[in-house]
C-alpha cells in the first residue's frame, strides 16, 4: 500500500495553519514550518495555534517545526503561505532544500510592494526548477480549519498541472477547481483585497450599504482593468478566485482587509491590527494603473487614505464629483 502523500506548507500564521490542518484531515502527513518557536512549540505539544487561530483544537498528527529543511525533506508538495511581502525571502531560504520538479503552490494573495511581481513570478526567479501553482479563493482560515465547505481554484501555467494539484489537494469538506490562468487567478486574489480595506472603510465611516454596493461593484471593474494588463482572463476574474474572493471579503469582519479598512472608518488606533496583505497591495497597484495608464479611481483613493492624504469621507466625496459617464 502506498503511504500517505507528504505535503510541507510554509507558514504558521492562520491560514497556513488551516490548510495544514484540513490536509492532515484528510489524512495527508503534513510537516508545517514556521519561524516563531512559540508556535512551533504549540502545535507540537498542544495541538493549537493560539496565537493565529485560537480556540481551534488541531489535528494531532499535524507537525510543526522551524527547520526549512526538516520541513520540505520528502515532500510530494511545497505549499508556500507566507506573507507576499516576504515570500522572496523565505523561497530564497529554501532554494538549497526543495528538491527540483516538486510543484510549489503559492497561497499568499499579493503583489511585491517594491517590483510589482505577483508570487508566480517570484518563484520562476528563486526556483526555476519547480513549477509554480497558486491556491486561491473565497476562503476564510477558521472555516477551513473547522472543516466547512469551501471552494477554491488551483492554478498553474499548464491545465494538466493544475488538475493534478486540484486532485492532490482537495478534502472532503476543501473542493478545488483548476485553471491554467495562473495569473488571473494571483491579480483578482490580490486586487480584491485593496476593495477590501475601501469597503470596510465605507462600513467604518457610517456611510450606508448602497455606497459599499456601489463602491465594491465599481471597484470590481477596476479589479478587471489592472487584471487585463497583467493578462488575466475576464472569466477567471467573473471565477472564484475573483469575484467569489470579493464577495467574502467585502463584507465580514472575518476579513483582515475589511477589519483594517473599518478600523480607518471609524478612526481607530492601527497599531496591533493583524496583517492586511491590502496595504501592500494598494500601493503597488496604484502605480501599477499609473503605469499602465488604466482608470482606477477607487484604487488610487484607497492608497491615498492610507497614506493620510485624504480621509474617507474626502475620497468618497471626490468620487461622487467625478465626471458623469456611461457605466459601460
Amino acid at each position: 500500500m502506498r503511504p500517505a502523500p507528504q505535503i510541507a506548507v510554509l507558514g504558521g500564521g492562520a491560514w497556513g495553519t488551516a490548510l495544514a490542518q484540513t490536509l492532515t484531515v484528510a489524512g495527508n502527513r503534513v510537516r508545517l514550518w514556521a519561524r516563531d518557536p512559540a508556535t512551533v512549540d504549540a502545535i507540537n505539544g498542544n495541538h493549537s495555534n493560539p496565537r493565529y487561530l485560537p480556540g481551534m483544537a488541531l489535528h494531532p498528527d499535524l507537525t510543526a517545526c522551524d527547520d526549512l529543511a526538516a520541513a520540505v525533506g520528502g515532500a510530494e508538495c511545497v505549499l508556500s503561505v507566507v506573507p507576499a511581502q516576504t515570500t522572496a525571502a523565505v523561497l530564497s531560504q529554501a532554494r538549497d532544500v526543495i528538491e527540483p520538479g516538486i510543484p510549489l503552490v503559492l497561497c499568499a494573495k499579493g503583489i511585491e510592494a517594491g517590483t510589482g511581481r505577483l508570487m508566480s513570478e517570484i518563484a520562476q526567479e528563486v526556483l526555476p526548477a519547480n513549477p509554480p501553482a497558486a491556491l486561491s479563493g473565497p476562503s476564510f482560515a477558521s472555516d477551513v480549519a473547522a472543516g466547512l465547505p469551501t471552494a477554491v481554484t488551483v492554478a498553474a501555467f499548464e491545465i494538466e498541472t493544475a488538475a493534478r494539484l486540484a486532485v492532490f489537494l482537495s478534502t472532503p469538506t476543501l473542493r478545488c477547481y483548476s485553471s491554467d490562468d495562473l495569473v488571473g487567478v494571483e491579480a483578482g486574489g490580490a486586487l480584491k483585497n485593496v476593495l477590501a480595506i475601501a469597503a470596510g472603510a465605507v462600513v467604518g465611516a457610517g456611510l450606508g450599504a448602497s455606497a459599499q454596493a456601489a463602491l465594491v461593484t465599481r471597484g470590481f471593474v477596476e479589479l478587471r482593468r489592472i487584471g487585463a494588463s497583467f493578462g488575466a482572463r475576464p472569466e477567471t476574474l467573473m471565477g472564484l478566485s475573483g469575484l467569489g474572493d470579493l464577495m467574502l471579503t467585502c463584507g465580514s469582519g472575518q476579513s483582515r482587509n475589511f477589519a483594517y479598512g473599518r478600523a480607518i472608518g471609524r478612526g481607530d488606533p492601527l497599531d496591533g491590527l493583524p496583517l492586511a496583505e491590502g496595504v501592500a497591495t494598494a500601493r503597488i497597484a496604484r502605480r501599477i494603473a499609473q503605469e499602465r495608464g488604466i482608470d482606477a479611481p477607487i484604487t488610487e483613493s484607497v492608497a491615498m487614505i492610507l497614506d493620510r492624504t485624504i480621509t474617507v469621507r474626502e475620497a468618497v466625496s471626490n468620487l461622487l464629483a467625478r465626471p458623469l459617464k456611461s457605466e459601460s
